[in-house]
């Protein structure tokens, strides 16, 4: 699960590398959790997972700031959370999740995005089944961390899977994965252990992960560098291996 999702996920950034179209998403995310549950990081665990986040991606601490700020403002749009599934090339099944101000602009860019590829949007809940909703947190591995000593500590806070792997600044990488209803508890527990923790967030993995081609990998890309380039998208996820 974690190594085919960090394969992914380094793929992703590699085509949101441009500051123009992180920074926007990552701000959305930050004047959502301040809307929703306040602007106080130390109260708002989805706010300080959400700023975290952003710092993880060298963010300023200015841009944290004024989107915080933004939650509060009166002329703030209000975003509304919504979920797009479809089929794209050769059946690859995508799991869109989008927050935004305007559901008519969304909704038809999203199904132009699959119909230009020659796919389309399904009924909402059809691919639900196909994706488990998982807890994600990252942080880097000290010299005194014991793997197995970790997840004999945070299997009681909902710990399914914990694993190491070596990131692209050559750095020993620790991620561990629970139920997305274990996120708070999750959280709570590497906070109480003193973990500084890079990232952490609600990621879906496919059930059943598909292999395609090299040349059928190409022209799946293209129609989810597409979606994943729509400014109201926040996450995308797929069903390849």
């Amino acid at each position: 699960m974690g190594r085919a999702f960090e394969f992914r996920k380094g793929r992703k950034m590699k085509r949101w590398d441009q500051m123009s179209r992180i920074f926007p998403k990552l701000a959305k995310a930050i004047t959502m959790a301040a809307k929703e549950g306040g602007g106080d990081p130390t109260m708002n665990g989805f706010l300080r997972t959400a700023i975290q986040n952003a710092k993880a991606q060298n963010m300023p601490k200015d841009n944290i700031d004024a989107a915080i700020k933004r939650a509060t403002s009166k002329d703030v749009d209000s975003y509304i959370e919504m979920n797009y599934e479809g089929k794209g090339p050769h059946g690859v099944l995508v799991f869109v999740e989008c927050a935004t101000d305007n559901q008519n602009r969304t909704v038809a860019n999203v199904k132009s995005y699959f119909n230009k590829a020659g796919g389309g949007i399904v009924p909402n809940g059809s691919l639900e089944f196909m994706f488990s909703r998982k807890s994600v947190f990252e942080f880097l591995k000290t010299d005194d961390m014991d793997l197995e000593e970790l997840e004999f500590e945070f299997i009681d806070a909902g710990l399914e899977e914990i694993e190491e792997f070596e990131n692209e600044e050559e750095q020993m990488v620790v991620a561990i994965y629970g139920d997305y209803t274990n996120f708070g508890q999750l959280q709570k527990a590497l906070e109480q252990k003193g973990i500084d923790v890079k990232s952490a967030s609600l990621k879906r993995f496919p059930t059943t992960p598909v292999e395609f081609t090299d040349e059928q990998i190409e022209e799946i890309e293209k129609m989810l560098e597409k979606i994943e380039d729509d400014d109201d998208v926040q996450a995308v996820y797929t069903n390849i291996a």
